[in-house]
């Protein structure tokens, strides 16, 4: 098998809630395989800080400014990237807010909330990109578990992210003769900002490691090679398809 094809080298990747936890492990990840990438996200400072450190390490990155639910924004955040790095051949939507509530409390703010970045951000976002991708491409869509299973409390997150993962196989099956391929990663259990009130108890985790074949908790660095390999010539056959990095969770069910 030939290394170059899992080169990166000369493409341009968009990472949405690119400046921390997932995103901006798998931001990293590409731009070691050789991309240049831009990181979208709300977070100024956070994402200035990110993009110093990939530029320390040698890569080419750029930060834009924008909030994936702000839709009228997007067209405009999608040609920072183009004018910044030239082109767009890869999106990772990325992007996603949480919010624990039980069903008989949720409330339609914070339904539309998470709802708006999670599934409607995602959606225009690919949108916007697929439209910069005049040579085809690649989207890569952030799934979750709760693409496939239900969680008490995450009735909006999990419907947000259920649509996502039905989003992906719409957008691969109508995209393919765009060149575009549209896959999905599904992490299981990831210790980040977005997750760390879990973490917080210490039976949550011995009752999910029970559950977990491999008997632990992912590493943002075990989403790496996934990421590559899904943006990359190796999986120049692969669209439509969720991959979950979870330990074996769901087989295990």
């Amino acid at each position: 098998m030939q290394a170059s094809l899992f080169s990166l080298a000369g493409r341009v990747a968009a990472i949405t809630g690119g400046a921390k936890g997932i995103g901006r492990a798998v931001a990293g990840a590409l731009a070691a395989a050789g991309a240049a990438v831009a990181l979208i996200g709300r977070d100024a400072n956070a994402l200035q800080l990110a993009v110093r450190e990939l530029a320390a390490q040698g890569h080419r990155a750029i930060a834009v400014g924008a909030d994936v639910s702000d839709v009228a924004r997007l067209d405009a955040a999608f040609d920072a990237v183009l004018s910044g790095l030239g082109g767009l051949d890869i999106l990772i939507n990325n992007a996603g807010v949480e919010q624990l509530c039980a069903s008989t409390e949720v409330t339609a703010e914070l339904w539309d909330r998470i709802v708006d970045t999670n599934l409607k951000g995602a959606f225009f976002c690919a949108q916007a990109a697929a439209r910069r991708m005049p040579r085809g491409g690649c989207i890569v869509n952030l799934c979750s578990l709760t693409s496939e299973v239900g969680v008490g409390g995450a009735a909006a997150y999990g419907a947000s992210k259920a649509g996502l993962a039905g989003l992906t196989r719409a957008l691969a099956t109508e995209w393919a003769e765009r060149r575009i391929r549209v896959n999905a990663i599904g992490p299981g259990y990831f210790r980040t900002a977005l997750t760390e009130s879990f973490y917080a108890d210490d039976h949550w985790q011995r009752d999910m490691l029970a559950k977990i074949p491999l008997r632990r908790f992912g590493q943002l660095s075990d989403l790496d090679g996934a990421a590559v390999f899904l943006c990359s010539d190796a999986a120049a056959y692969i669209t439509g398809q969720i991959l979950y990095v979870d330990g074996g969770y769901l087989a295990a069910i």
